[in-house]
């Protein structure tokens, strides 16, 4: 474990401890939590992001395969199925 000293607007201080205290739940417990939630946010975020990347540089690679088939097609070189 590691000790950390953070500094929280006041706001999300007073909701965070509301939220606590109905939940019954340590603070601790709750920030740790709350922040592996946000991690596996982030985490998807970016994935999200780069399979999007992806996928705009496997349609440009499909649409080149796919314009070189329709050119030997039409030079006679391959028969259609």
């Amino acid at each position: 474990m590691k000790t950390l000293s953070l500094k929280l607007d006041r706001d999300i201080f007073e909701e965070t401890e509301a939220i606590i205290k109905d939940k019954k739940v340590p603070r601790n417990r709750y920030i740790n939590q709350a922040l592996e939630f946000y991690n596996r946010y982030q985490k998807r975020k970016k994935l999200s992001v780069e399979f999007a990347e992806a996928s705009i540089l496997a349609h440009e690679s499909s649409s080149e395969i796919i314009a070189e088939f329709d050119a030997l097609i039409e030079e006679d070189e391959i028969e259609p199925t």
